[in-house]
């Protein structure tokens, strides 16, 4: 077999960070394509708003097993191969989701989609192969920054596409077309060895998987079935049963999924609690206010009436585009003041928006402010999470804690979809499928209480000492990696480990 020519090789390697910002971008955008159109959606099908949910849990929860599993096939295969792979399986099941009116195979589709998720840590990993260390920090905040523009993006392109009724299986074309570009810009990265031996660990993946599905169908379909009916409890206790198997397998295999030990220590339990919040948080401000904005005032007595594009472009826009702005303002609060104390300040921001929407939620900017402030909240924490787990794990079991983590922030989305549906499906407006007023305040209360929690957990739970100096620089690679789940080299984590 002919080897490739430096010259080629060399042109190959420029591309790397172009196509690690595409598919980053698209990552982002397919997580954020349907949260305006889920009443559409139900409406299409003829389904309930619970059934309708799960176009965005079911993706979560795929997302959840798929990331760390795709992330180790990566590291025994070649990560080129494997992006590649996994933007098929995305093609197919956009394409799927785009042609059917059946939800189950709606559902189906958007699990395939799931595996996107895997993309941000092979990019990254990418990344490190192809760029020199002098590029690699910026490259890293650059592709980072792409979460935030791909969230813009898909909440801008879902709101032009659906203006004037339009099909929401438009959305899906979409994810098919730029899933073509990605496997065309991925297949032109130059092919590299494997990075790791060994095996991957499919048994805990599926039990893992189904713990989580467990878990969260009876929180979806409780107020439909009842909470004390023998079916929520049922599950519940099989989840328990489970997950717990689970983690006993775990423990016993060489390679596992998941570092059970990591799920034991103080600060490593701490910082799972706080990337669970991060995620919840995060979901149940987007459905939340993209619901509470459609609401019609004339029906129900709040709300704005407002179509797709506006809640799209209006509402939900300001917020994840700012992450352009607060990501790498993340970093540098971890340089300056240590990640306890911006984790800290995270949870205060989300608690603040999360109060403001509560009690003022009768006009645009205070919808846009607070939904700014929770946002805020969530980009200010995953910068600091990453910083707060190498200071606690040593350098060689950073990728391991952050996998953790990464799931944890992703079962944290799945209970705010969760939650968020469960309260705008109860108690409804009688003659209209709308909940009242008071449950969107409950949702945000909620919010409120739990950022408040967070914040006193970090701030007397963690260990006390003094934050190590760390340059700015430092502090968003270790953001960026440790948000893709993977390892940080020892020359960053290992003096503060």
């Amino acid at each position: 077999m002919p080897s490739t020519s430096p010259s080629r090789l060399a042109a190959s390697s420029r591309l790397a960070l172009p196509v690690a910002c595409y598919v980053v971008l698209l990552v982002s955008a397919l997580q954020t394509l349907v949260v305006p159109v889920i009443a559409n959606i139900r409406a299409d099908l003829g389904v309930s708003a619970t059934a309708a949910s799960w176009v965005v849990t079911a993706n979560l929860l795929a997302a959840a097993v798929l990331t760390p599993i795709l992330g180790r096939l990566g590291d025994l295969h070649g990560r080129r191969p494997v992006m590649l792979g996994i933007l098929v399986v995305v093609l197919a099941g956009s394409v799927l989701a785009a042609t059917t009116t059946d939800l189950s195979l709606l559902l189906l589709g958007r699990v395939a989609q799931a595996a996107s998720f895997g993309l941000f840590p092979l990019s990254i990993g990418v990344l490190r192969e192809e760029l020199p260390p002098a590029r690699l920090t910026g490259a890293m905040a650059l592709v980072s920054g792409m979460l935030a523009v791909g969230a813009g993006v898909g909440l801008t392109v879902t709101g032009l596409l659906m203006q004037n009724g339009g099909d929401y299986h438009q959305l899906f074309w979409l994810a098919t077309a730029l899933s073509a570009v990605g496997i065309a810009g991925v297949a032109a990265l130059p092919r590299r060895p494997a990075a790791a031996t060994g095996r991957l660990d499919l048994i805990g993946a599926g039990l893992l998987g189904l713990g989580l599905v467990l878990l969260l169908l009876p929180l979806e379909e409780g107020n439909g079935w009842g909470w004390g009916s023998p079916r929520v409890i049922g599950l519940l206790v099989a989840a328990v049963v489970v997950l717990t198997v689970f983690v006993l397998v775990e423990r016993r295999i060489h390679q596992p999924l998941v570092s059970t030990r990591m799920l034991t220590h103080r600060p490593i339990v701490i910082a799972n609690l706080a990337g669970l919040f991060l995620g919840f948080s995060m979901f149940a401000v987007f459905l939340a206010v993209s619901g509470l904005v459609q609401t019609p005032p004339a029906v129900a007595g709040y709300g704005f009436g407002s179509t797709v594009l506006a809640a799209s472009l209006v509402y939900l826009l300001p917020g994840n585009a700012s992450g352009i702005i607060t990501a790498p303002l993340g970093g540098r609060l971890v340089s300056r003041f240590g990640a306890q104390a911006t984790l800290i300040i995270a949870a205060l921001a989300s608690a603040i928006g999360f109060t403001m929407l509560a009690v003022l939620h009768g006009a645009t900017w205070q919808i846009i402010i607070g939904a700014l402030a929770v946002n805020t909240g969530v980009t200010f924490g995953y910068a600091a999470l990453p910083a707060l787990l190498i200071e606690n794990v040593p350098p060689a079991e950073t990728g391991i804690a952050n996998s953790v983590n990464s799931i944890a922030r992703t079962v944290g989305m799945s209970l705010g979809t969760a939650f968020v549906v469960t309260m705008v499906t109860r108690n409804l407006v009688p003659g209209a499928p709308l909940p009242h007023e008071a449950q969107y305040v409950i949702v945000f209360v909620t919010g409120a209480a739990l950022a408040a929690a967070a914040a006193v957990l970090v701030a007397f739970g963690l260990p006390r000492h003094r934050p190590q100096p760390i340059s700015t620089l430092e502090a968003e690679e270790e953001a960026v990696l440790g948000a893709a789940g993977v390892d940080i080299p020892a020359g960053l984590g290992g003096t503060r480990a």
